[in-house]
């Protein structure tokens, strides 16, 4: 038992180092420009939604893609409304990951890791050099990923782990316990990605691992929190309306647990267990934004009158 919880530990720690490096190089790689993206794009709610899902799917991180939003709103760069839709955008942007997870891709990590690890010592270029990392990093992901999900295996004889696993059927306590590790280990992406490798192992049911997936949308809004501390008005309302948002999602995910249950099985039609978790991911999300980018001007106001700009 001890091996096994050394080696999934060994699995996310690798998860976890991979997507903050990776979030930081693609961002050193591609400088200024997502910041010109986006001033450039966001010119209405919609257009804002659309650069937050982008740079979101590019920089696999939204809490990276939120941090900067809330850096721009806090220097008077970016209006508090154009940030609204740029924080929604990064909430379908995040699943883009759960479904490359669900891919089985950890089994090639190999051939990225030696890729990336090649180019960073044959090549004098900086921009070559910037690929090889980002390349490297990925392989270092999916490593871990596929180090966590061989470590695993051996919990299916294990009764203590099966009965504590049996409590992510009530959507309630599942949710409490996604939110729990995600504010533990900072990083909702790992925590879906951990409810996918199980339910892949047949240690998380469909259920069980949707549930988990609600939590660990509230426990990401964290970390986007602490970055509005000392802030101005603007950025800290951006980052109440992220909380408010997923809140309010969740919430109502909990409420209409077992029909958005059926839904994402019809549309995954037979699909494995791991890719209806990844796809109850996106379309949750995708659903949560279509329902609440109609009262983006009401949440605007809300904030407003709650948190009055000084002066």
């Amino acid at each position: 038992m001890i091996e096994v919880a050394l080696s999934v530990v060994a699995g996310l720690v690798l998860f976890l180092f991979a997507v903050n490096n990776l979030s930081d190089t693609i961002k050193d790689a591609v400088g200024e420009r997502a910041n010109d993206w986006i001033l450039k794009f966001t010119f209405n709610t919609w257009s804002s939604l659309v650069v937050g899902t982008l740079l979101t799917a590019l920089l696999d991180s939204s809490s990276a893609v939120i941090i900067i939003t809330i850096v721009l709103v806090n220097s008077k760069i970016l209006s508090f409304r154009q940030a609204m839709g740029i924080v929604l955008g990064a909430n379908i942007g995040t699943t883009i990951s759960s479904q490359i997870i669900a891919m089985d891709v950890g089994k090639y990590s190999p051939v990225l890791l030696l890729l990336g690890f090649v180019l960073l010592l044959i090549s004098k270029s900086d921009r070559i050099n910037k690929a090889g990392k980002i390349i490297l990093y990925f392989g270092v992901l999916f490593f871990g990923l596929f180090t966590m999900e061989n470590a695993v295996e051996p919990l299916r004889d294990e009764p203590f782990f099966a009965e504590w696993l049996k409590k992510t059927e009530d959507p309630l306590m599942g949710a409490i316990i996604g939110a729990g590790i995600t504010l533990i280990i900072q990083s909702s992406s790992a925590t879906v990605g951990m409810a996918i490798i199980l339910s892949k192992k047949g240690l998380l049911s469909i259920a069980g691992g949707i549930a988990v997936m609600l939590g660990s949308e509230l426990g990401t809004c964290s970390d986007t929190l602490l970055a509005t501390i000392k802030g101005s008005r603007e950025a800290l309302k951006t980052g109440l309306f992220h909380l408010t948002f997923n809140l309010l999602s969740i919430t109502l995910g909990l409420f209409c647990f077992r029909p958005f249950v059926n839904i994402v099985e019809w549309v995954s039609q037979n699909a494995p267990t791991e890719r209806v978790v990844a796809n109850s991911h996106m379309l949750f999300n995708i659903m949560g934004v279509l329902i609440f980018v109609w009262t983006v001007p009401f949440f605007e106001r809300l904030l407003n009158s709650l948190l009055p700009n000084k002066g």
